[in-house]
């Protein structure tokens, strides 16, 4: 199959992943009401098209946190990436350098920091859950400093985990002991290149940034007992006083909604939000986030970095949530997409579609700069 766009290269993870690691990376939660709404309404913004402009000098650079960027994307923290290609997060590491953007490595990630670090000739941005364990979060706070990570984006919309049907459905949830085993291992056999190139020569299989707390543990039911006991509920505005305490460089928060939400994080001094239902794998029947965005770049836009993710299938997508108001966006299964389908070079081949997308959106729209791409080039406004 030739993947000549995003989409394609759902249907080629689909085909080439074990059925219970394609159903985590593409479900939502409950109904995945939210998670067809990230579609929806990005789907249903109409741009303005302008003619007789001069557009022979697009430029899509920016800058992000002090850092100048090819165009304003990032990679965003993905768990359990890695098992979607063999070493996944270095080899999406690897694009994201080569294309002039960063990288987000999650905490639940399959390739630990160092690894990735050492993959690459640049550091990474790294991504951190409110943990009970409050030595265990200094711990890798103060790893991903001593190895330059110049931000830190801390996900705050995931107190609880969300119930995603689909991996009851597929075995990966609520299938302890031989039983589960037995049905991912046939799944897995149903893909022998997957099952070859990551199932064998990827190995060792285990969440390499938690494995040292795991203390042996490296089952899939093993990594969600440590989910369910370690997030913690009891997280609060002032654990940012926390975080702050051990990291003292860019600090943007992920899983903001609510414009309430907005102001405070303002008020508290973050460098930058992102605006996001997590995929729509937690609370269903939520906003899509290109609705919540608009009323929440009105309230703090200024005061903060404002990024963006939810639904981004392409660069017409990233120019969508740019005009309304995002200065940049995260990319979640679009790249996860491609990094099953063909590893390293599928993720190089997703950005250089968005890159030459957005070109196109651009000069259609009659713009050429970044900083141009505003409501001016939308014929239908998002409600605030």
């Amino acid at each position: 199959m030739i993947a000549a766009s995003i989409h394609d290269y759902r249907e080629l993870a689909r085909r080439r992943l074990p059925h219970f690691l394609f159903e985590y990376m593409d479900g939502g939660s409950y109904a995945e009401v939210t998670l067809s709404r990230n579609r929806e309404a990005l789907d249903g913004i109409a741009l303005r098209q302008r003619v007789l402009r001069d557009v022979s000098d697009i430029e899509l650079s920016t800058e992000l946190f002090g850092q100048s960027l090819a165009m304003p994307v990032a990679l965003g923290p993905i768990g359990l990436a890695g098992m979607n290609a063999r070493r996944g997060e270095v080899q999406a590491a690897q694009a994201a350098e080569t294309a002039g953007i960063p990288f987000t490595l999650s905490t639940v990630s399959a390739c630990p920091l160092q690894e990735v670090r050492a993959g690459v000739s640049q550091p990474f941005w790294f991504q951190l859950y409110m943990i009970r364990d409050r030595e265990f979060m200094r711990d890798l706070m103060a790893e991903a400093r001593n190895l330059g990570c110049p931000a830190l984006v801390f996900t705050v919309d995931m107190p609880v985990p969300g119930t995603r049907y689909r991996d009851y459905r597929s075995g990966l949830a609520g299938a302890p002991g031989l039983a589960g085993d037995l049905r991912r291992a046939a799944q897995a056999l149903l893909r022998p290149g997957w099952a070859w190139d990551v199932g064998l020569r990827g190995r060792p299989h285990h969440l390499g940034n938690v494995a040292p707390v795991l203390k042996g543990k490296t089952g899939l039911q093993d990594f969600f007992a440590w989910m369910r006991n370690n997030f913690d509920p009891a997280i609060s505005w002032s654990d940012i006083d926390f975080i702050r305490e051990h990291w003292d460089c860019p600090l943007i928060i992920k899983g903001i909604l609510d414009v309430d939400d907005a102001r405070q994080a303002a008020r508290l001094g973050v460098d930058g939000l992102v605006v996001s239902n997590h995929g729509g794998r937690q609370l269903d029947g939520v906003p899509a986030s290109a609705e919540a965005l608009p009323a929440i770049a009105d309230a703090v836009s200024g005061d903060l970095k404002i990024l963006a993710d939810g639904g981004i299938r392409s660069g017409l997508d990233v120019v969508r949530m740019l005009a309304l108001g995002a200065d940049g966006v995260l990319l979640g299964r679009a790249w996860a997409y491609a990094l099953a389908g063909r590893g390293r070079a599928g993720v190089a081949h997703i950005l250089d579609l968005i890159d030459a997308e957005m070109r196109v959106a651009m000069a259609l729209t009659g713009v050429t700069r970044i900083s141009q791409i505003n409501m001016d080039i939308l014929t239908k406004r998002m409600p605030h």
